[in-house]
């Protein structure tokens, strides 16, 4: 039993670990323990291991350690691919190995092996579509389409260009430090895919959360099958109640199927952080938003919130200067002065357009029929040449 419970609390150890370290960085943990424990490993511990290296290898070993890290972090290199296409082999030739004797089953039937190589196809197929696909890469032969396509909203984007490729960026682009290009419509770099999210590979960019469900219905058509209730509620006299059954059916199934349970809870969070990626960007395509785009609107929202309060705070200054001066008046009663609305209050208030949002319908068509596809965009390209 011991055995069993180590093994379980090692697998979810292990996954806050990969979770807190390949999605720490995410806006929905920003100040939770996940986002803190991401610090730990990809700065802190990182830290202390560089001044290891230094102290046992000296400055060449060092130097060896910071060459591997600029090729790993910035440049383009397949390292998270491979990483991602094992961890996603690896799960299913578990999943495969253990679960499939139990398929079909009471709740699943034979279909449920060929949907599941099927939901993997899919999945691997559109990381291949991200991965390899063109982002949308901005050149003097398009600039003045995508100029047109996306124009200028003088808040977070204005005319200027791009000191790196020394073409006039359209609104919406960034110049990618990592692929070296302009993006349209950039979102952000994905090391995962090795390419950068833009105008023509958004599209592609979703995973499902099939395994998790389709293990828990084996486990409970397991426990149906055995009859493990009816067993320990005739036979042994346990409580026919949750909190009589639960630890009972925990020791059974962690017993007789801890490879699976393992696998379960390993799905089910992987799941779960997907759900909430996968929320977070249908949010921006539903608002025609970039992940780039939330970041430039922060920053603006931030910029003129300091620039009201120091209009508030100059205008308070000038208006208790201009009160020594003049005669007195008599006092301001209490009530008016408690009910009346603050300056800051004001100061605080920023308004933000978004000018590219224009109804959920046609955001969606947007992202699904970007406009570099369209015969519109290629016609006006033919005609500028």
């Amino acid at each position: 039993m011991a055995v069993q419970w180590a093994l379980v609390c090692h697998g979810i150890i292990t996954t806050l670990v990969i979770v807190s370290f390949l999605c720490g960085q995410w806006p929905i943990f920003q100040g939770t323990f996940i986002e803190r424990i991401h610090n730990f490993i990809t700065f802190g511990a990182y830290d202390y291991f560089l001044r290891f290296v230094g102290w046992v290898c000296g400055d060449r070993g060092m130097n060896a350690v910071l060459s591997v890290e600029y090729y790993c972090c910035y440049r383009s290199n397949p390292t998270l691919q491979i990483f991602y296409l094992a961890i996603l082999s690896t799960t299913y030739y578990f999943i495969v190995t253990s679960s499939f004797v139990y398929i079909p089953n009471y709740y699943l039937g034979e279909i449920h092996r060929y949907i599941s190589i099927l939901a993997v196809s899919v999945g691997v197929v559109l990381f291949l579509l991200t991965s390899f696909s063109d982002p949308g890469t901005v050149t003097e032969k398009n600039v003045s389409q995508y100029i047109s396509a996306y124009p200028y909203d003088d808040v977070i984007y204005s005319e200027k260009e791009c000191s790196t490729c020394k073409i006039w960026k359209p609104a919406r682009s960034k110049h990618c430090s990592v692929c070296d290009r302009c993006v349209a419509r950039f979102d952000h770099h994905c090391g995962w895919m090795n390419n950068c999210i833009g105008e023509r590979n958004t599209r592609h960019f979703f995973l499902c959360l099939y395994g998790a469900i389709a293990i828990i219905f084996i486990l409970a058509s397991r426990l149906k099958e055995m009859r493990i209730i009816h067993i320990l509620t005739v036979y042994y006299g346990v409580e026919n109640s949750i909190r009589g059954l639960a630890p009972h059916l925990a020791q059974w199934l962690l017993s007789s199927y801890n490879t699976q349970i393992l696998l379960m809870v390993f799905l089910a969070i992987v799941s779960l952080l997907m759900a909430a990626f996968f929320g977070y960007h249908a949010k921006l395509c539903f608002t025609n938003t970039t992940t780039n785009e939330t970041y430039k609107w922060q920053d603006h929202i931030s910029l003129q919130r300091k620039i009201n309060e120091a209009k508030v705070g100059a205008a308070a200054l000038k208006a208790s200067i201009s009160g020594l001066n003049s005669e007195s008046k008599p006092p301001e009663s209490k009530w008016k002065s408690y009910f009346r609305r603050s300056p800051l209050r004001d100061a605080e208030a920023v308004v933000t357009k978004n000018i590219y949002d224009k109804g959920v319908v046609h955001n969606l068509c947007e992202i699904v029929f970007p406009y570099s596809t369209r015969s519109s965009f290629v016609q006006a390209k033919e005609k500028s040449g």
